[in-house]
């Protein structure tokens, strides 16, 4: 079967729901059946439970002059390929961050560096850095979010600009990278709630900590988004965390009144809610265009990360398709493609990029313990404490997230 070749303006929203269209039904009852026999016998962290093992709904992808794409780019399979993976070499990329330089810190097995995603019924485009800074000439990029986010940023540079010298400019909550033959600017935005917080200190932001949380003010972090070109947002791992302190009135005001609560579905819905209404009277609808990333990966656990140990010596990927991780709630993705959903009915468009289902997949690709330790800690490492296996390894899968936003961008 001839592959189709990339055609998508304006594509709606892909939601989770999506995500497993090409499945054969036959083969989902089955796996269906099967999980629920194993759900009383088998730790749900490694198997999808009953109710969020569904028959995903299928939804048409209608470019701009009414005809269907036909490519879910986010449907497909992992595939082994040391040919035209790695990308980049993590040694070459000046622009590396030590908190995903896996080799470097004595990770043994590369493989992880050489699978590819492969869409069902297309080929994702060549990642082309200097096609994408003629595209980005005179033009300004920001990546708004947490680390996750600085992840997919320092993936985005490697791809474009690996050769340049690390000349990154810490400004405020910016961390600003400069293409001066292009006049373009590709940053980082550290904003891990997108609303106002405790936390939004780009160097100081101690991971036990309690979290503070303005949901309703988010003036102080936008206004700086206001001048860019293209956004891309994420947020969601730090709503995960069991306890949140929700402060109404300013950090400084002595009127100030603050709440511990359980964080919810509602605390997160209220905060898109605050960006959106940002977004719809603050951002010029012309000129700038708007990405949202979806939920990245991981399970939850004891580690330092408040993830599980399970990446640790992880040399595959999972071949499950109906793989989901018990970390991602179904619930806080919904609010996200909703309020995407109601921003487009009132005239903003945001682009939702829903890398959730490709990158589960891949347990193999997390740092674990084959990173820098900022501080002194025992040696060697417990990797039932230390696993990192929330981020990711570079090269590697955000280098995918940043092939997909690569195609998005050469359609503007």
């Amino acid at each position: 079967m001839r592959r189709k070749k990339l055609k998508r303006k304006n594509m709606s929203v892909v939601t989770w729901k999506d995500t497993l269209k090409f499945l054969p039904i036959a083969a989902v009852f089955t796996a269906a059946l099967a999980f629920a026999a194993l759900y009383l016998t088998i730790n749900t962290a490694h198997i999808v439970s009953p109710e969020n093992l569904v028959i995903f709904k299928e939804r048409e992808m209608v470019t701009k002059n009414g005809t269907i794409s036909g490519c879910n780019l986010f449907a497909g399979r992992w595939v082994y390929d040391d040919v035209s993976r790695p990308l980049y070499k993590e040694g070459k990329c000046k622009l590396m961050e030590e908190d995903f330089a896996c080799e470097k810190y004595g990770r043994k097995n590369l493989k992880y560096q050489n699978w590819r995603w492969q869409p069902h019924q297309c080929d994702l485009p060549m990642f082309n850095g200097t096609a994408l800074l003629e595209k980005l000439r005179n033009k300004k990029v920001v990546f708004v979010g947490d680390s996750l986010n600085r992840n997919q940023w320092r993936s985005f540079l490697c791809l474009t600009v690996p050769h340049l010298p690390p000349k990154i400019i810490l400004k405020g909550n910016y961390l600003n990278f400069e293409v001066k033959d292009y006049n373009a600017t590709i940053s980082l935005y550290w904003s891990p709630y997108l609303v106002e917080s405790n936390f939004d200190n780009t160097l100081n932001h101690g991971a036990n900590d309690q979290r503070t949380i303005r949901l309703k003010s988010i003036e102080k972090h936008g206004r700086n988004w206001m001048n860019a070109d293209i956004l891309i947002f994420d947020t969601f791992a730090w709503w995960t965390i069991p306890n949140t302190t929700i402060l109404w009135g300013s950090f400084n005001s002595s009127d100030a009144i603050y709440k511990q609560v359980q964080t919810s579905v509602r605390h997160y819905e209220i905060a898109l809610n605050t960006w959106s209404e940002w977004l719809e009277f603050q951002v010029d609808r012309n000129k700038t265009k708007i990405f949202f990333m979806s939920a990245s990966p991981f399970r939850l656990g004891l580690t330092t990360w408040g993830t599980s140990s399970s990446c640790y010596n992880a040399t595959e990927p999972i071949f499950d398709e109906t793989y989901w991780p018990n970390a991602v709630k179904r619930s806080l993705m919904e609010v996200a493609e909703s309020t995407i959903e109601k921003l487009e009915e009132r005239g903003v468009k945001v682009q939702y990029l829903n890398i959730t289902q490709l990158s589960s997949y891949r347990e193999d690709a997390h740092p674990s313990i084959y990173k820098q330790f900022w501080k002194s800690i025992e040696k060697p490492l417990d990797p039932n404490k230390y696993s990192d296996c929330m981020h990711w390894c570079l090269p590697g899968v955000p280098d995918t997230w940043n092939e997909i936003l690569y195609a998005y961008i050469m359609e503007l």
